[in-house]
């Protein structure tokens, strides 16, 4: 005897217990009728081989999904699989919980096994049933998503919610093992109050990101490098619980409607959500972490990032109030330099920082951080980067800084570096210095189509003095491999000078003996400048 889980898209739910094989359909003749249009004739078919089941799609229209993915058949068919065909998802149980455990709690072996596929079930497989099963049991006897977390301090949260787990087990599972006892309380009272399996990787430093591409598949970044990580969540519906856990403290909204979301954990790190059906295979999270202890200048030093002689002249940059860009793709370490750099502001001025979602972590003693806020449900409330820029002028800024352009707020941020607010920065998406350029007048022309492309070309070039490039290499270390000044416009088009490159085959700084446009007004100033800085000299990384 098998017991089928529906649930529905109008809410209702129903259980079916049956004797394979079964039959699922609109058909009147079906073991399992559904009377849906979208539900084939004879849709799903479920077949006992040995001890486990099997899932076969009858040639449907609309087709099935397990786990995110159409199939033919499948097997073998888990409880922890999650089938989804006409307006409903499917689970299927076979037998009691306790018919599947023995005195240790692993599943009983079958004699069918003259197959490589047909393997038994083991014990993760079925712990990740077990501990869905739970999961859904506490959180149907206590609402920890509503009242309870709202209400109830973490600890007593936590106090009562193992409780109940523990006497969930004391009735399903009474024999299992006292090892596995503690680690599925510990891991099912983390998937309903806490991050669930992420909650080890967000405590481990040596991981920088952790990517959720569907409930069983997680990837996780460290040393530069990412592996597929042997974490899991129990089923869709934990990753969903953890996803409204991390934005309901900051007041955003995912769902349906909204199916996509920014936010930040509360040590800063950078949460982006996408749910289904938006992501096909299940709702997905990437998180991106920052160190417990910002970066400083001598970090990027020790690991080779910038050479001496670089750093000195990036510092001296941002003393004498030098406009600059950071580009580079995803991931290269943009905001890790950002944050670098504008802890070298001299203290007596004032910064504003400005973001989709707040992460930078300025060490600077009169900063004041804006962050942007979407619509509400309504769609109403909506505060973005523009608007955030624009009242930022008002607020007596010496510099400001924009966490990262990625449309019309351009306009405004070049607009301000040109209007007595020099020395401020922001970051950008782009491959090459040239393609920052030319990224940054597409942007331009997002908050005005009418505006000349020669004009666009012109503030940029009297806006920027300084664009640096940053890029990942193969290897998974991040490099600063360009620094080139904007000199100007020439024949409508605007002119840069390489400074300063970054070889990889020697992995070398060569200073391109260049000497940048603005080097003489500090000498005017009796501002010291390096002579080591302009020649053609290199440092290795």
């Amino acid at each position: 005897m098998i017991e089928i889980y529906l649930d529905f898209e109008d809410g209702t739910s129903r259980i079916e217990r049956i004797e394979p094989p079964c039959l699922i359909g609109r058909d009147s003749e079906c073991h399992l009728r559904i009377n849906h249009w979208r539900v084939g004739r004879e849709h799903v078919r479920l077949t006992r081989l040995g001890e486990y089941l099997q899932l076969e799609d009858m040639g449907s229209l609309g087709g099935t999904r397990v786990n995110g993915t159409r199939v033919a058949q499948h097997f073998p068919l888990l409880p922890t699989d999650d089938v989804v065909f006409g307006p409903c998802r499917m689970r299927v149980q076979s037998g009691s919980l306790m018919a599947e455990l023995d005195h240790d709690g692993f599943a009983h072996s079958g004699d069918y096994a003259t197959c490589d596929a047909v393997s038994a079930v083991d014990k993760a497989a079925v712990d990740q049933s077990l501990r869905a099963t739970l999961h859904a049991a506490l959180v149907r006897q206590m609402d920890v998503r509503k009242h309870d977390l709202a209400n109830l301090p973490d600890g007593m949260l936590r106090e009562r919610c193992d409780a109940i787990v523990r006497d969930l087990i004391g009735q399903h599972a009474p024999e299992l093992s006292e090892s596995r006892r503690e680690h599925l309380v510990g891991a099912v009272v983390s998937d309903a109050v806490g991050y669930g399996p992420l909650q080890s990787l967000l405590e481990d430093a040596s991981v920088s990101e952790i990517m959720v591409n569907r409930h069983d598949r997680i990837f996780v970044e460290s040393g530069g490098r990412v592996h597929l990580h042997t974490a899991t969540f129990s089923s869709e519906a934990a990753v969903r619980s953890v996803i409204e856990r991390i934005i309901y403290p900051i007041g955003r909204r995912i769902d349906d409607a909204s199916p996509m979301v920014d936010a930040r954990l509360p040590d800063g790190s950078r949460v982006n959500a996408v749910l289904t059906p938006i992501s096909v295979a299940g709702s997905c999270v990437t998180i991106r972490k920052f160190p417990v202890n910002p970066m400083r200048l001598a970090d990027l030093l020790d690991r080779g990032c910038i050479s001496h002689s670089l750093a000195r002249f990036l510092c001296r940059c941002i003393e004498q109030r030098v406009s600059l860009l950071i580009s580079g793709g995803t991931g290269s370490g943009k905001t890790t330099l950002l944050n670098v750099l504008t802890s070298q502001v001299p203290d007596h001025e004032r910064l504003i920082t400005i973001e989709d979602a707040a992460e930078l972590r300025i060490e600077h003693p009169h900063v004041l951080s804006l962050e942007a806020r979407p619509s509400n449900a309504e769609g109403r409330g909506e505060i973005n980067i523009r608007s955030l820029v624009r009242n930022a002028l008002r607020m007596r800024p010496d510099r400001i800084i924009v966490g990262e352009c990625r449309g019309a707020e351009a306009l405004d941020m070049l607009s301000a570096m040109n209007t007595g607010h020099e020395g401020s920065m922001s970051t950008l998406h782009a491959n090459t210095p040239r393609d920052a350029v030319s990224r940054l007048e597409t942007m331009v022309l997002m908050a005005s189509a009418q505006l000349p492309l020669l004009a666009i070309r012109e503030l940029v070039s009297r806006s920027v003095q300084m664009i640096v490039q940053l890029s990942r290499l193969p290897d998974g270390s991040r490099m600063l491999v360009a620094v080139d000044e904007v000199t100007g416009m020439e024949s409508g088009q605007i002119q840069m000078q390489p400074i300063l490159r970054f070889h990889r085959g020697s992995r070398k700084f060569v200073w391109q003996g260049v000497v940048p446009s603005f080097v003489e007004s500090w000498r005017e100033c009796d501002v010291p400048v390096d002579p080591d800085w302009f020649g053609d000299q290199t440092e290795a990384a």
